[in-house]
């Protein structure tokens, strides 16, 4: 808190008026964040008009973006899920949210067993996040969309 006081600004009794704790504080961000994420998400993906694929479009063009360093939801879960139960429950929130925005999408193509095809592209999605993350490589979005298109043509009907 004291390091976010003196980024801010903000006095350390006005942060602690407005949350309370640590965990309340990385709670709103991640309820925050995940709004605007997926809404860039789809916005994204409704421009393009290419469907599922087009996510994994938008992540390498996150992944190219200056500071990238991964996924606010898996990296808040791993420093604080265990001890919070507010931080778990958002990212656990976005994670599902992000599931159900794959199976609409998924819903729109001719496969079979759409619910599974929907939570492996997921896998795919978080597979990526973590590997640009780790390595730096942006294009680990590409390989995941060309393992993701993959699955698709394997599903298709």
């Amino acid at each position: 808190m004291a390091e976010l006081r003196t980024t801010s600004g903000v006095s350390l009794k006005r942060l602690y008026q407005c949350f309370a704790s640590k965990d309340e504080l990385v709670e709103a961000y991640l309820r925050r964040r995940d709004a605007r994420w997926r809404a860039s998400l789809a916005a994204h993906v409704e421009r393009s008009g290419e469907g599922v694929l087009a996510v994994f479009d938008w992540l390498h063009e996150w992944f190219s973006e200056p500071g990238f360093r991964g996924c606010a939801f898996l990296n808040s879960f791993g420093e604080l899920g265990g001890v919070s139960p507010a931080v778990a429950e958002a990212a656990q929130d976005h994670k599902r949210e992000l599931h159900a925005y794959l199976r609409d999408l998924v819903d729109q193509l001719d496969v079979a067993e759409p619910g599974e095809l929907a939570e492996q592209l997921l896998i795919l999605v978080d597979g990526a996040i973590a590997t640009a993350a780790v390595s730096g490589r942006a294009d680990a979005a590409r390989t995941a969309r060309s393992a993701a298109a993959a699955l698709i043509a394997a599903a298709s009907l």
